[in-house]
């Protein structure tokens, strides 16, 4: 083989490689999907009026409704750019961020949230995997 046959196989090999590099570290950061059935978790977020606070732009709010799927048009969402008054009079200071209303005064719940967590703080029940 010749060296400028050598040379074309060694850099195509390498740009195949980058590529097969850069595609892998995108494929691991996407948002996993969900194999649990959010509708009714979402559907009692929605009944207890928790709601979160976010804004188009932002990476983690979209982590965050990749986490709950079609599910997530149950969940209450205000979208900060365009109702800003309203983050501002809530104390809206980062995104996302959740409110859960409660008896003694609502709490605030900054940044991307688990499953659990939400569970948790609101008291709606997430359902168990589906098989």
């Amino acid at each position: 083989m010749n060296n400028q046959l050598k040379s074309i196989l060694i850099t195509l090999g390498l740009i195949i490689g980058v590529f097969t590099f850069i595609f892998g570290l995108w494929y691991i950061t996407q948002p996993k999907k969900s194999s649990v059935n959010l509708v009714p978790f979402a559907q009692c977020l929605a009944e207890k009026k928790v709601t979160m606070y976010g804004a188009y732009w932002c990476s983690h709010c979209k982590a965050q409704k990749a986490l709950f799927g079609d599910a997530f048009t149950y969940v209450p969402y205000v979208e900060c750019t365009e109702k800003t008054e309203l983050c501002q009079a809530k104390g809206i200071e980062g995104f996302p961020t959740w409110i859960v209303p409660s008896n003694s005064g609502d709490k605030k719940l900054p940044g991307e949230q688990s499953l659990e967590t939400l569970a948790k703080e609101s008291g709606c029940v997430v359902p168990p995997p589906e098989n």
